[in-house]
């Protein structure tokens, strides 16, 4: 198990990103949270067993979400967590 410190670039505020962030996480059962920096990027923490496949699924643009950059950084886990939520 892992747990990824991620920071997305590109136009990922107001197109749905953190949505389809939580859902990839919740489809493979991963904890964490996303939120908005006031920079216009998207920052993430997330765990589990899958967090390379959650993070080549997150890093593809799509119809809206466009990625120009990420940075991962793996930290420590939070034993605690359990879920996976959007920050505001």
């Amino acid at each position: 198990m892992k747990r990824y410190y991620i920071i997305y670039e590109g136009i990922v505020q107001g197109v749905g990103f953190r949505w389809r962030l939580m859902m990839y996480a919740k489809q493979l059962n991963l904890s964490g949270w996303c939120r908005n920096l006031d920079n216009g990027n998207v920052e993430c923490a997330v765990q589990g067993k899958d967090v390379d496949k959650f993070l080549k699924l997150s890093t593809k643009s799509e119809r809206f979400a466009k990625i120009f950059n990420w940075s991962v950084k793996e930290i420590p886990l939070e034993p605690h967590e359990s879920d996976f939520t959007v920050r505001f």
